[in-house]
């Protein structure tokens, strides 16, 4: 079947920042003109519109659109989707390609490549800028007219009318998308687009080196920056998608951002029960620990700090995938190191020099670091410090302070201990890390017999440098090994972890989820005549040197090292804990609520009310947020990529939910004012 491609070109003429951008001369030709003369050069476009308003101050383009035999739709101002929608049907079109008059350096073949990608695997939406990895000013998409035609008839919030692609790209597991990455790295942080004065100067002057007797390459515009490069330098620096904030400040305001529908999830639980026990790979993500029929189950993909589930609803994510995305979902410099060693294999038949350049990393900025072994996941890495101690040591007891893992030998210690053989069990002892005296008495209990001891070093209470030095003599006082736990605060707290904060280096300590910004990776470090164990100690796996993992963890790594990471994650935690803590003084509910733990690890800790106990009110509290747009369990798991959009909803939905479990509490139990079950603990893990 032929179909019809229509590209649709959303021009302004009297935009707020720029007036008359639209029709501003670059290189002698109208920024308006550049984009419809490289839409005309897009292979498989059978026609081009300019769609704007009717406003009479948008007259300039209809003239000029006139005047250079141009077709020009025009509509309603504010409802820009149902303008589009309009175009698209006026000019019969099955497949739209929708541009801005905002990307006057656009690119024919760039815009072709992800036609035909989009043709290719029959996917119904197709974009190269959602994640952002070329320039921003080569921003395309494609899409059906069904889905267009879904789009204007369901569409409800501001930003969804305003912005025509934003539903549709939220209901990703209702629409198949692809994207179109940019082979080059870096390229994101390059601004080509007109937005406001020092935009235009900065395409003017490029254009004075390009021939403006047809539209450029990309390739050609990076010539011009890379042999002129005080025109780079001149360029002009703004945030992408810097009204992000203003828009959902405005969608939170419609009456329609709460009414969110969880059926998809629902469905998806009951399809995946049949077949996975708890319907979920993880405790902590399964239908366990949130609200019974009131919440997300299902994500259907990530951007920054946000996500967004199968029914379509958009979320601040604070949950942060259970702390691995340090830096955020589809970050453009780990992805990129991603594809760039896709091509170059996954797994291989002997050792990969990354595994050399990792380890190195981890040698030069981990303290007690000397030598490394990768695996998987935390418990890898934490059984592995188990194995390696008994081995050293001679012994067999393990005492335990804090959650670490799966594996027989420490979850035979918990509640959770269906399976476990009793014999392994009795090997591990619990007690509180930050209980000296309780330690002491654990390991004076079996004198001479322990291994190690493993903590986390920095959990839901803040230690202090001296209570941590006390603890290190006192386990090597009993000829143990010390092992800090820091699969979630290593390259989270500190570039060099929790111990480089604290000046005490441990034995051994266990590395993972950030060293990979979500790549499953883990790592095993410490003193080398330790870990020199492992000659005879056998410790192997297939994906152990797996290569994606590991280029991905040297990206993350290196960025975390040369963007000030760490500081932005305290940073930005600490404004969002005193957030939290003002909102509940301004509800009365400083006795409830109150946050601890580290800035870029806080810990919400919710306790008992006359009127509820703290199931209920996290319950209620989870519930609250998960209506207003905020995903979140018991803590702000910060990211690199967390915003001031993010921020100006954060704040809203606390208000919101402090709010109203404000007047729950005053007027009478609040399991009267929930609508499920409250969610009791399957086990405690930290204290």
């Amino acid at each position: 079947m032929n179909e019809k491609t229509v590209a649709i070109i959303q021009a302004r003429y009297d935009s707020s920042r720029l007036p008359g951008k639209a029709l501003a001369k670059i290189g002698g030709l109208e920024a308006l003109g550049w984009v419809v003369r490289a839409a005309r050069s897009v292979p498989q476009v059978d026609a081009v519109v300019v769609a704007t308003s009717n406003l009479e101050s948008e007259n300039p383009i209809a003239v000029w659109c006139a005047e250079n035999d141009v077709d020009c739709f025009r509509g309603e101002k504010e409802d820009v989707l149902a303008r589009m929608m309009a175009a698209a049907e006026q000019y019969n079109a099955d497949i739209v390609v929708r541009l801005t008059g905002d990307c006057p350096f656009l690119d024919p073949a760039v815009c072709g490549q992800l036609l035909i990608k989009r043709r290719l695997g029959n996917f119904v939406y197709a974009t190269n800028s959602h994640p952002a990895s070329w320039p921003d000013g080569l921003d395309c998409e494609a899409f059906t007219i069904d889905a267009l035609r879904d789009a204007a008839r369901e569409a409800r919030l501001p930003s969804e009318r305003e912005h025509v692609t934003r539903w549709i790209r939220g209901n990703k597991s209702r629409f198949p998308q692809t994207v179109l990455s940019c082979p080059l790295p870096k390229m994101s942080d390059q601004r080509w687009t007109l937005d406001e004065e020092g935009d235009l100067l900065f395409l003017q002057s490029v254009a004075e080196h390009l021939d403006v007797a047809r539209p450029p390459a990309y390739v050609e515009v990076l010539d011009v920056l890379e042999r002129n490069p005080a025109i780079l330098e001149s360029r002009h620096q703004s945030e992408r998608n810097s009204k992000l904030a203003e828009v959902l400040a405005a969608d939170f305001q419609s009456p329609h951002y709460r009414n969110r529908s969880y059926q998809r999830s629902l469905e998806g639980l009951r399809r995946a029960e049949k077949i996975i026990p708890t319907g979920a790979q993880t405790f902590s993500k399964s239908k366990l620990i949130f609200p019974a029929g009131k919440a997300p189950l299902f994500v259907s993909h990530g951007l920054g700090a946000r996500i967004w589930d199968i029914d379509g609803n958009e979320y601040v994510d604070m949950v942060g995938a259970l702390l691995p995305n340090v830096l955020g979902y589809a970050d453009p410099d780990v992805d990129g190191a991603i594809r760039e060693q896709l091509s170059f294999g996954i797994s291989h038949s002997l050792s990969v020099e990354l595994e050399v350049e990792l380890a190195e990393r981890i040698v030069r900025h981990l303290p007690c670091a000397e030598m490394v072994r990768f695996s998987k996941n935390g418990t890898d890495a934490t059984s592995g410090a188990v194995r390696i101690a008994r081995a050293y040591t001679g012994r067999d007891r393990i005492a335990v302070g804090g959650y670490h893992g799966w594996q027989d030998w420490y979850i035979g210690s918990t509640t959770r201990n269906k399976g476990i053989p009793k014999a392994t069990a009795e090997l591990t002892h619990q007690f509180d890390a930050n209980d000296l005296g309780a330690l002491r008495s654990v390991l004076e209990s079996h004198a001479g017999e322990f291994a190690a001891v493993l903590i986390e070093p920095l959990a839901a209470k803040t230690p202090t440098g001296e209570h941590l030095k006390a603890l290190k003599e006192l386990v090597n006082e009993h000829g143990a090994l010390l092992v800090f736990d820091e699969v979630i605060t290593g390259f989270r707290v500190a570039l060099g972890g929790a111990q480089s904060l604290y000046g005490v280096k441990p034995d051994l300590v266990c590395l993972g989820k950030a060293l990979g910004n979500g790549m499953p990776i883990s790592a095993l470090a410490g003193r080398g005549d330790v870990m020199a164990q492992f000659e005879d100690v056998f410790l192997s796996g297939t994906f152990g040197g797996e290569a994606l993992s590991l280029a991905a963890a040297i990206a993350t790594v290196d960025k975390i090292e040369c963007e000030g990471v760490t500081e932005k994650l305290a940073r930005d935690g600490a404004a969002m804990a005193k957030m939290v803590e003002e909102t509940a003084i301004r509800y009365n509910l400083q006795d409830v609520v109150s946050v601890t733990g580290h800035d870029s690890w806080k810990h919400i800790v919710l306790k008992e009310h006359p009127n509820g106990d703290p199931f209920e009110i996290r319950t209620f509290v989870m519930r609250q947020m998960f209506d207003n747009g905020v995903l979140i369990a018991a803590s702000h798991n910060m990211s690199y990529a967390f915003s001031e959009a993010n921020k100006v909803i954060l704040e809203m939905a606390y208000d919101k939910a402090f709010s109203n479990l404000s007047r729950a509490l005053e007027y009478g139990p609040l399991s009267e004012s929930l609508d499920c079950k409250p969610i009791r603990p399957v086990f405690s893990v930290r204290k």
